[in-house]
């Protein structure tokens, strides 16, 4: 298989004095007469196709160089330049692309239907595997951007709702899922000559099937969470205020007060709503 190489032209400014000379000398047979008609008309033709050769690159540009179906070479550095006419000259970008992938609605490791979306940063390496090993790169990168999505995809679950730290999740290991993205996109990119420069997530969303109960979901593990916290919270405090009553001989309770006492302050402590006091103007009974 070839690979890439180099073709250095002519500059295009020596060159440039050729073509003046191509450009009078039909002019000066036209003038002389009928004898030298034949020879300017040979000359313009020479002309036309002689100016065709000329041809520039831009900062950050090229241009694949092919002689009759066989390739000759990449010329990438920017200028004016000069070579063969009969050269078909194919011009390949090298500038860094953007790509911003449709929303595709695919199913995660869980089954449960998504919507992804990638940005990906991508820009031409090789310019003969970009030129002749594919059809058209440029619809190669989508084609494949997508397919990596949807395998990317069917890799993670979108969340994890028992503990965020037991397994990598589409929203929470973002670091790492854009690592395997562009690592699957490198090898299936690799074919077109393109490079990777960056690939992440840039959409990421339950499809609307789904969403609602997903939401009310993750709203019901957040109320879980939340009340674990104060009733851990509440168990410690209670603890506490045990403690200080019997260490200052504020009261001695005996078990049965005890009881009683943690009952009521589980539930001050532990209740969503302001609590009413109760004011006890008789017997501790």
């Amino acid at each position: 298989m070839k690979a890439e190489k180099e073709f250095t032209p002519i500059s295009g400014y020596g060159m440039l004095f050729i073509a003046l000379i191509l450009l009078v000398a039909p002019i000066a047979c036209f003038v002389l007469g009928s004898w030298f008609i034949g020879i300017g008309i040979i000359l313009s033709i020479v002309f036309f196709i002689f100016i065709s050769g000329f041809f520039i690159i831009e900062p950050n540009g090229s241009k694949v160089m092919v002689f009759f179906g066989e390739y000759r070479g990449t010329v990438k550095t920017n200028g004016f330049f000069w070579a063969n006419p009969f050269f078909t000259k194919k011009a390949i970008s090298l500038r860094a692309r953007n790509l911003e992938s449709e929303k595709l609605k695919v199913n995660d490791k869980l089954g449960n239907p998504i919507m992804i979306g990638v940005i990906l940063v991508w820009r031409v390496k090789d310019t003969f595997k970009a030129s002749f090993e594919v059809d058209n790169y440029e619809n190669f990168v989508k084609t494949q951007t997508e397919a990596a999505i949807r395998v990317l995809a069917s890799q993670y679950s979108y969340d994890n709702f028992d503990d965020d730290h037991t397994e990598v999740t589409l929203r929470s290991g973002t670091e790492e899922v854009n690592h395997a993205l562009e690592d699957q996109l490198r090898e299936r990119l690799n074919l077109a000559g393109v490079e990777i420069i960056e690939a992440r997530i840039g959409y990421l969303a339950y499809a609307a099937e789904i969403a609602n109960a997903m939401l009310r979901r993750q709203q019901a593990a957040a109320v879980l969470a939340a009340r674990q916290k104060i009733v851990e919270g509440a168990v410690s405090m209670v603890e506490m205020a045990l403690k200080e009553l019997s260490k200052k001989e504020v009261v001695n309770l005996d078990e049965e007060r005890k009881a009683a006492m943690v009952s009521n302050l589980m539930v001050v402590l532990c209740s969503d709503k302001d609590v009413s006091p109760v004011v006890n103007t008789g017997s501790l009974y």
